[in-house]
């Protein structure tokens, strides 16, 4: 049995869609450094995380890792195109171990086929996928490394941030090299715009994690236009 969305909104499903999206998943375990599928993979998959964590990759042609998502338990991913033989543009690595529930293409069709109100909530969350995409890369392409970083802290917050005291906490533990693979930048520069930032006290840091105390700063830098939590998260 495959337990019920941790986040309690089904990416957007309903109750009775998502049961049905959970009667043809397979459950597997998944261990930290595991590889759910590589660049110029097969894509004929969507993956669901009942437990654990993954990061979604893209090489570049110098061999650079960047890190475009971060998802969590409850979140649902995978590339399905309307082409039949689509291959994988990005890779997914297991960040913690956990399990994974797998919805092969084919046993989608099918319920597509047979649900159309499935059908439509199904479109609309391919819509909200490329929406978070597309709303990445022109954070990265307009507002340049500082406002890609303050637009990174913010999906982070949404994310993982927990209000403590007036502040954000955020649970999550995350490096400014990574930080940096997330933007495109050096981890130089990345230490020292969070090193800038802390002077400035819009953020601290606590026990290894970010702390954000000045969120209208961050939001000010990168022109902030207040999408949904859906869409402004990793």
């Amino acid at each position: 049995m495959v337990p019920k969305d941790p986040k309690g909104n089904m990416n957007g499903f309903s109750p009775e869609n998502f049961a049905r999206l959970q009667s043809i998943m397979h459950i597997k375990r998944a261990a930290k450094g595991d590889f759910l599928f590589w660049e110029g993979d097969t894509a004929d998959k969507l993956y669901y995380i009942v437990q654990g964590g993954v990061r979604v990759t893209k090489q570049s042609e110098t061999g650079k890792s960047f890190i475009l998502y971060l998802h969590q338990a409850g979140d649902l991913f995978g590339q399905i195109d309307p082409f039949q033989n689509s291959l994988h543009s990005f890779g997914a690595e297991v960040t913690e171990d956990g399990e994974i529930g797998v919805i092969q293409r084919k046993d989608l069709e099918v319920l597509l086929r047979q649900h159309g109100d499935l059908a439509i909530e199904f479109m609309k969350w391919i819509g909200l996928i490329h929406r978070m995409t597309e709303t990445k890369f022109r954070d990265l392409m307009m507002y340049g490394k500082s406002g890609a970083l303050c637009s990174l802290l913010i999906r982070l917050s949404n994310s993982y941030g927990v209000p403590q005291g007036g502040n954000i906490h955020i649970h999550y533990k995350i490096n400014n090299s990574e930080m940096a693979d997330m933007i495109g930048a050096t981890r130089e520069s990345v230490n020292r715009m969070l090193n800038d930032m802390k002077k400035d006290n819009t953020l601290d840091f606590n026990n290894g994690c970010i702390v954000i105390k000045n969120l209208s700063y961050l939001r000010n830098i990168c022109r902030c236009e207040n999408c949904p939590l859906e869409i402004c998260r990793m």
